[in-house]
């Protein structure tokens, strides 16, 4: 778990405003939405409240926002939703203009790709005017009847929420494990369906976030989440029909450590992973024997991780022992974990990452990255000869895709580039053809090219390049004549930002605004040492590389100061966060969703969910020289009186990830700092977490209010 899982949705309208609730102490006004856009803003009361550490005196006057059952935290939240329309509710047109533009873009009506799994055909279906996506499968082929499995709108019948986290398929076909959330905290609750009568047993099992199906059909393995902190640490096994009490067969006491339960491709073992940021540690089972005990397969060792898979008798481990890139290495099954039986298939490379291996029975597939680009490297299983998969663009995205069968000699991937749609293909390994299934209609006329695609580099202080990838509508690019830019950053946790098309994203482009992604350090783009140079005590290399990223595009006349907007969410809200506060001249306009802004309060407080195992990632604050690093550019706490940059905040009520208050108190917090009379706007979805909005609809409207901000800032509100 991490406080962003993504890029995600842009976050939520919420529909409902402020009223009658009034405090006299709570509110210098109490906009209503009749309101202009001169209309005060709430200014949120002041309970100071002191923290020393380190010799270090910090004063939090908002501190007080926390208390979630607190009526007049909920009303400042509504005052603030109040406040925001009565400033942007004359973009409502142009709002409703860009919903209905990109949902004219989209096939409403649709079918996935269908994957094949022990002996039916399963395919995801949306239907027009449906919010969710309708799960089902046909039997022995694509012509036989449609068998509805699990309909994610009759899930959310009544719901303003509803989120599914997982769903397995047990071995014999009959059973499905699903679990569904309906706060949007992501709190699953764990349900059994029988496929061949469609009763929903009344067995349930709440805070489940990983499953594994035994092969008897009746077993499943399950983890469960800490109530309190929501790390997931307890193994259990559940028989279907058992009213007794589920034995529990592993707990994680290690607060850094989150655990999870999956199953091999092949059925042949369970496989729980015990995992922190630097260190794993796995237990197998035989998946034919689930009353059996687990046996560690190595014990953890501090800074080395493996990844254990099976295929033909022999297990294949991806593991960072002798270099943080990963590498590969086979052994035999009987061999458990004596390295001297090791065989290495691929080597750590310096300069290329080892993400991951697909297994199948005659070949398997290297996911690698190099250069900031994936690559996918197929394997004979008996030869160990290997080919890459070419792909058609200097810059791309391309990803495994769905490969439910062990025993297939195809492999499905998908690829796509910011010109270019999400492309599902199936590869054959033996013959080395690609064909393609399906490529993600976009309606409307689209032509790809009718837009450009570039990568450059910034140079980042120190002197490391820094790639930036960008794209625009050709007709409306005019070389060495800046014009409206929206710039992108996260650069946490190793992820790469993938460079990935949004049929969204053409109601910017053909307003005349560059799209750009700032590939910054944090992230996993450039190997592991690229996540390395921006975690800890080296975080600020993040914020630098971001800096130099903007100055970049404006030096080199892509835009200009008064014409870039940047964005980021969740790690990415603390991005933007810390350069506003140290480059606010840098910036028109800044998009700040779910944004962990509140380091030092929320790293300091071990109760909170995530907060501990994230001590590797951001540093241990109950340590001087970490605590005074992180003091360092914590935005909420470093926010001081001047000009900032517009601002667009983004939270949701039931965020269980980065809680709605970092963002309301730092709202809150710069309200009595700026001087300049640029907006600052905080919306909160009252009915949703860190994703936002659950729907397909409502997320798309949800784009569509964060787009009108950005380009009623830049003046492209038209």
């Amino acid at each position: 778990m991490d406080r962003f899982t993504g890029v995600r949705a842009m976050l939520a309208l919420a529909t409902a405003l402020a009223s009658a609730l009034v405090s006299i102490n709570l509110f210098a006004q109490m906009p209503t939405a009749a309101n202009t856009a001169s209309a005060a803003p709430p200014a949120a009361k002041k309970i100071p409240r002191v923290f020393e550490n380190f010799g270090d005196r910090r004063v939090d006057d908002y501190f007080w926002l926390r208390e979630k059952e607190n009526p007049d935290v909920l009303a400042y939240l509504k005052a603030e939703n109040a406040y925001t329309e009565s400033v942007i509710g004359h973009l409502k047109p142009f709002q409703e203009q860009l919903y209905k533009e990109m949902l004219s873009r989209i096939k409403e009506t649709d079918d996935s790709v269908p994957y094949q799994m022990r002996g039916y055909w399963y395919v995801t279906r949306t239907e027009m005017g449906k919010q969710y996506s309708i799960y089902t499968r046909r039997k022995g082929s694509l012509e036989a009847k449609d068998e509805v499995i699990l309909d994610g709108n009759e899930l959310a019948k009544d719901k303003d929420y509803m989120g599914i986290g997982t769903m397995a398929i047990s071995t014999d076909n009959k059973w499905l494990a699903y679990s569904v959330d309906f706060t949007g905290f992501r709190q699953y609750t764990l349900h059994f369906k029988n496929l061949e009568t469609g009763e929903v047993l009344p067995e349930r099992i709440e805070r489940v976030t990983s499953i594994a199906w035994a092969n008897d059909g009746k077993t499943v393995f399950y983890v469960t989440e800490d109530a309190v902190t929501k790390r997931s640490n307890k193994l259990y096994r559940h028989v279907l029909g058992d009213k007794g009490e589920d034995a529990l067969l592993f707990e994680e006491k290690d607060e850094l450590y989150n655990i999870g339960v999956d199953s091999t491709r092949d059925r042949k073992f369970i496989i729980v992973n015990s995992e922190s940021s630097e260190t794993t540690e796995q237990r197998v089972l035989d998946a034919s024997t689930p009353t059996s005990a687990f046996s560690v397969y190595m014990p953890r060792k501090d800074n080395i991780k493996y990844y254990l898979d099976h295929a033909n008798g022999r297990f294949f481990i991806v593991t960072n022992d002798t270099g943080r890139n990963f590498r590969l290495v086979e052994t035999k099954v009987s061999s458990a974990a004596n390295r001297s039986d090791w065989k290495e298939i691929i080597p750590h490379r310096a300069d290329v990452k080892l993400d991951g291996v697909d297994l199948f029975k005659d070949f398997f597939v290297a996911v690698e990255k190099k250069d900031g680009l994936p690559q996918l490297r197929v394997f004979d299983g008996k030869t160990r000869k290997a080919h890459s998969i070419a792909f058609p663009e200097v810059a791309y995205d391309a990803s495994p895709g769905l490969n439910a069968e062990f025993d297939t000699p195809l492999y499905r991937f998908n690829y796509g580039s910011m010109v270019t749609p999400n492309s599902v293909f199936d590869y054959d390994a033996a013959k080395r053809e690609r064909i393609l299934k399906k490529e993600q209609p976009v309606l409307g006329g689209y032509d790809k090219a009718q837009y450009n695609v570039e990568r450059v580099m910034a140079v980042a202080k120190d002197g490391t390049k820094v790639p930036i990838s960008l794209v625009y509508k050709k007709s409306m690019r005019k070389a060495g004549v800046p014009q409206p830019t929206l710039l992108y950053g996260y650069g946490s946790y190793g992820f790469s930002m993938p460079l990935a098309f949004r049929s969204n994203r053409l109601a910017l482009l053909d307003r005349g605004m560059i799209f750009a992604i700032a590939h910054i350090r944090g992230g996993g783009e450039m190997g592991k040492k690229w996540h390395d140079d921006g975690k800890m005590m080296k975080k600020m290399n993040t914020f630098t590389d971001f800096i130099a990223s903007a100055e970049h595009l404006i030096k080199n006349k892509y835009t200009s100061a008064s014409q870039l907007a940047i964005y980021g969410g969740s790690a990415g809200g603390l991005l933007m966060g810390a350069v506003t506060n140290m480059r606010p001249d840098l910036f028109k306009a800044v998009v700040s969703q779910v944004p962990f802004v509140d380091v030092m309060n929320t790293m300091l407080d071990a109760t909170l969910p995530l907060t501990v195992g994230e001590y590797l990632e951001w540093g241990n604050p109950n340590e001087e020289k970490a605590y005074k690093y992180m003091r360092s550019y914590s935005p909420y706490d470093n926010l001081k009186k001047g000009a900032y940059p517009a601002k667009l905040v983004e939270t949701s009520l039931n965020d269980s990830q980065v809680m709605y208050w970092e963002p309301a108190k730092y709202v809150a917090k710069l309200r009595t700092l700026k001087t300049d009379n640029n907006p600052l706007l905080l919306k909160t979805n009252l009915a949703a977490g860190h994703g936002g909005a659950s729907g397909r609809y409502d997320y798309l409207k949800e784009i569509a209010f964060t787009y009108s901000f950005v380009l009623w800032q830049l003046g492209l509100a038209k």
